[in-house]
């Protein structure tokens, strides 16, 4: 096990903050590289032994030497709900990976699509996605020995805002206006700090027995215990927020205009609102009505429910 180093780029968000927490007391921390803009996030990870690294998904001369020494890396997408860019940022980051020697790629996909074997989705959201894991495919013809696992991180429940119309349980309205009338199927929602740790147990596995990992040049789900619908869940946001909360369905027109929508909607000055409706007919296709029992065997409990979930962060 000393001596195989693991990656993780970027290590400083959601995703990549939880899995170096939960990396750190499964392997030596001197085989362990953590790469973020903004290494400084990660000092506390730097005092326990790990090597902290500097570098941008959008800065081609940081990612040139980004990965050099590492053996398995755990690429976490670019931060945009946009295609073309996020696509095209991914597959330059996994060339330079390859340049440097990474021998393996867990890649942290998105949990549309429906069931694993699935490579179709109606989310715009999911088209880079699905784009970097055929990459990934081909990259297993194009560089012999080189290997992979798609990790399909669920639907975040701390990301119900994007799917709600911005709702604010500490500034509650009583209508929530989006282009869906809130049946099933519904979403599998799972808490973001147990997607990392899932995944840094899956990463633990791997390099502790290569030769016995299950998943090589597979693609795994980790989402959530249990699917609720749209309704269900503003059912439990007017809960917690003490107050009556209905969905009222509009046009993905009427929704895009919406002034409260985020600005993460919106990318080198392009609105992509209209585009993120597509998240809607996705569900209504049960894209993210998939319950993986993996995550539950990873973390050796049941994952935490939406519920519990939302109601520790108000």
């Amino acid at each position: 096990m000393s001596g195989h180093k693991v990656g993780v780029f970027p290590a400083s968000g959601g995703i990549g903050g939880s899995t170096v927490k939960h990396l750190l007391p499964r392997l030596p921390a001197h085989d362990l590289v953590f790469i973020a803009r903004n290494a400084a996030k990660l000092e506390s990870a730097k005092s326990a032994g790990a090597d902290v690294r500097q570098a941008d998904y959008d800065d081609n001369d940081s990612l040139k030497n980004a990965f050099q020494g590492i053996d398995t890396l755990f690429l976490i997408s670019y931060a945009s709900v946009e295609y073309e860019h996020r696509a095209e940022r991914h597959r330059t980051a996994i060339d330079f990976a390859l340049r440097s020697g990474v021998k393996y790629i867990f890649y942290g996909s998105l949990g549309f699509a429906g069931k694993e074997i699935s490579q179709e989705s109606v989310a715009h959201v999911m088209r880079a996605h699905l784009d970097t894991e055929k990459y990934l495919d081909n990259c297993t013809r194009t560089h012999p020995g080189f290997g992979y696992t798609i990790v399909r991180e669920g639907l975040y429940s701390e990301s119900y805002p994007l799917y709600t119309s911005s709702f604010d349980p500490k500034n509650p309205v009583d209508e929530i206006c989006i282009p869906h009338d809130g049946s099933a199927p519904g979403v599998a929602w799972v808490k973001r700090e147990e997607l990392g740790e899932g995944t840094a147990e899956l990463l633990s596995r791997f390099v502790k027995n290569p030769a016995g990992f299950k998943y090589r040049l597979k693609t795994v789900l980790l989402s959530g215990p249990k699917i609720l619908t749209l309704q269900e869940t503003v059912q439990i946001l007017g809960k917690l927020a003490k107050k009556d909360v209905r969905i009222r369905q509009v046009s993905n027109e009427e929704f895009a205009k919406q002034p409260q929508n985020p600005p993460n909607f919106t990318y080198h000055g392009v609105d992509l609102s209209m585009l993120w409706t597509t998240a809607f007919e996705a569900f209504r296709r049960g894209e993210a009505a998939v319950v993986s029992p993996l995550l539950r065997e990873l973390l050796g409990r049941e994952p935490e429910d939406f519920e519990t979930t939302i109601a520790a962060s108000l």
